[in-house]
């Protein structure tokens, strides 16, 4: 014997071998006709030509398929004894090629493309039990085991958070299980919530039963879906990377990512589209805390910094105040002010409301005499553009329940921050406080605080809007200089009756008309955030009452904020598809929301009169006392104004 040459051939067989090794499907095909061989076998080669070249080597065996019996709405399952399972029901179809032609109501459409996802449905389920991992993260596993044997749970490091628990090769994966939708609960050390409320836009409502066939559902659509990077982009991201592969024929996405401006300018079509690559930084957004219970600790948002259209990405972007955006998570409750009890309930939906960052100033500002703190986060560029566009996911498929104690605005910004941005720093931070999250994104060198270390500066260049409260004082302190009055603050004037305000009046000059106009301005804000708040308690607490006159005087009330809706759930707006809106249905946003704008706008020139009776007495008459104050120092300036040879006011 020729034993050189008999190892040569023993080796080539060997490396013939190796190299063919990788996932087969074998077709139980005993009872079949050649006519439902053939089609049974195009069927399952057309799903090995779909898979990634990874998938079909760490699947490494041989996946027995067979047709069988089974309930009508079941394509097919993965069988106990490891394979898949068809529904034999089907197979006439499949075979005499109507299979293709045949429509269904499910989301893939044709009967042949729902079974062609139903198998690769399956074999992601094989794919996702067999804990093949990748040799580095087999080593992460093992070393974090050995530091959980010796340091324990709590002292475990950040990036061992959730590997020493892991089953599955993919869908306990706690980045995939953060895109998903089951993120991490706060202070319950990597508990994950129960509940997916990515709820909008899903292309099979299926997926949102467990992390297993929300991986399951997801990956049909990543390897038959064209569309899909461009309406999951963080999906496609993650399972492109994990595999080390893209499907071929995939659609080129649009520049922009559509959102609905929630901005309360109804004339104004709300319909808009944020370019990632002309967002310049994030900026974590705190509104400081005032004495009212559901803002004793600030409010969370992020602002986007977009550069004008032709400005190229730098520092000046941030001088485009028009431009920019505000990201804000809010109980959607309309205009009525939330109740202290709902909120530590889970009363109210919690959704990521999209408002120009004007409105939010001035409502913070004016209004409710915050200030606000613009802080910028140090994001690499493609962490913070991934941020950009998980978002917009996020605008347009989360529906979540808005907690004050543990799923506030605070807790649901760094869900966004940590699923979006993706920084490792972010993982296993917790925070239910959002001044306490800007503390701990500081002292990780997440953010850059140091801009605020100036005031004026920091005013200048918008690093920080101050409260009116400030600018108020001084305004009083001219009616101190000129009036005797007794009051020593400013929230002691505004606090007085609109009746006890007006009889000094008469006794100002120019200048100090011009003070009192400002703080009856001031005033009647005040009155209108009383006003909402009454109006909560009287009418959300009242929709099933008795009384005729509360219900008919809330329809308007009732219909603007059902009409409102859409702002911050945009996906009301269409039907079929998932995820990102695409250029082909832009066209039809573009027509509804501005419907809709229109019919909010009718309904606001009419609201205010019949909202109006819906308040208390001594609260309207007040409302009405503070509006007839600001018309009579209206007048009253005009008059001094011309005695003083001056032009005529409007």
């Amino acid at each position: 014997m020729n034993w050189p040459r008999t190892w040569l051939l023993l080796l080539a067989v060997f490396a013939s071998t190796t190299s063919q090794a990788g996932l087969s499907l074998q077709l139980n095909d005993a009872a079949l006709s050649a006519r439902e061989r053939q089609a049974s076998q195009q069927l399952l080669q057309e799903a090995l030509e779909a898979l990634p070249q990874r998938f079909k080597q760490q699947l490494d065996r041989r996946v027995s398929v067979r047709w069988g019996d089974m309930p009508a709405e079941v394509y097919g399952r993965a069988g106990r004894f490891s394979g898949i399972e068809l529904n034999a029901a089907l197979l006439p179809a499949l075979s005499d090629g109507s299979s293709a032609s045949h429509q269904t109501a499910r989301p893939h459409g044709s009967v042949r493309r729902e079974l062609l996802a139903t198998v690769l449905h399956e074999l992601t389920h094989l794919y996702d039990r067999a804990q093949r991992w990748p040799q580095a993260d087999r080593q992460l596993q093992r070393q974090c085991r050995q530091r959980e044997q010796s340091l324990g749970a709590v002292g475990l490091p950040d990036y061992c958070r959730g590997q020493t628990a892991r089953r599955f090769t993919l869908s306990d994966d706690p980045l995939l299980l953060d895109l998903a939708g089951w993120p991490q609960q706060v202070g319950r050390r990597g508990e994950r919530e129960h509940e997916n409320h990515q709820v909008a836009r899903s292309p099979d409502r299926y997926e949102l039963t467990n992390p297993r066939e929300y991986l399951a559902v997801n990956m049909e659509y990543f390897l038959l879906d064209p569309s899909y990077a461009c309406r999951r982009p963080s999906l496609a991201r993650y399972l492109s990377a994990h595999f080390g592969w893209s499907p071929a024929g995939q659609e080129t996405c649009a520049g922009g990512l559509a959102y609905l401006n929630a901005g309360r300018d109804f004339a104004r079509q709300p319909l808009g589209s944020i370019d990632p690559q002309r967002v310049y930084q994030v900026d974590y957004l705190l509104a400081e805390a005032n004495d009212a219970l559901a803002s004793r600790w600030g409010h969370s948002m992020l602002r986007l910094v977009i550069c004008a259209p032709g400005r190229p990405l730098g520092p000046d972007c941030r001088l485009d105040l028009q431009e920019h955006l505000v990201l804000s998570y809010r109980a959607f409750v309309g205009d009525v002010q939330l109740s202290s009890w709902d909120g530590l309930t889970g009363a109210y939906p919690s959704r990521l409301f999209v408002l120009p960052l004007a409105q939010v100033i001035e409502e913070y500002t004016k209004v409710e005499l915050r200030s606000l703190a613009s802080v910028p986060l140090k994001l690499e560029r493609p962490q913070l553009e991934q941020l950009v566009i998980r978002a917009a996911e996020q605008h347009w498929s989360y529906d979540g329940d808005y907690w004050f104690l543990s799923n506030n605005c605070a807790v649901e910004t760094l869900k966004l921050l940590r699923s979006g941005s993706q920084h490792p720093q972010l993982h296993a931070l917790d925070s239910i406080m959002p001044n306490g999250l800007l503390d701990t994104l500081a002292a990780r060198d997440l953010a850059d605080r140091s801009v605020l270390a100036d005031d004026a500066e920091a005013l200048r260049l918008g690093y920080r809007f101050d409260s009116f409260r400030d600018r108020y004082q001084a305004m009083f302190s001219v009616l101190q200089a000129q009036l005797p009055i007794t009051q020593a603050h400013v929230e002691d004037w505004l606090n007085l009756p609109a009746a006890e305000r007006q009889p000094w009046f008469a006794q100002a000059n120019l200048r100090t008309s011009a003070a009192l106009l400002l703080l009856e301005q001031a005033a009647l804000r005040r009155q209108l955030l009383l006003a909402q708040d009454e109006l909560k308690r009287r009418y959300l607490s009242g929709r099933e009452s008795a009384d005729p006159e509360l219900n008919t005087a809330g329809g308007a009330l009732q219909q603007i904020l059902a009409n409102s809706g859409f702002l911050s759930r945009p996906a009301e707006l269409l039907e079929g598809g998932y995820g990102l809106p695409q250029r082909a249905e832009w066209q039809r946003l573009e027509a509804e929301s501005q419907a809709r704008q229109q019919q909010l706008r009718q309904l606001s020139d009419n609201l205010d009169q019949e909202v109006r009776t819906l308040l208390e007495p001594a609260r309207l008459a007040e409302l009405q006392a503070a509006e007839a104050n600001l018309a009579q120092l209206g007048q009253h300036l005009r008059t001094l104004h011309k005695a003083s040879g001056g032009l005529q006011l409007p």
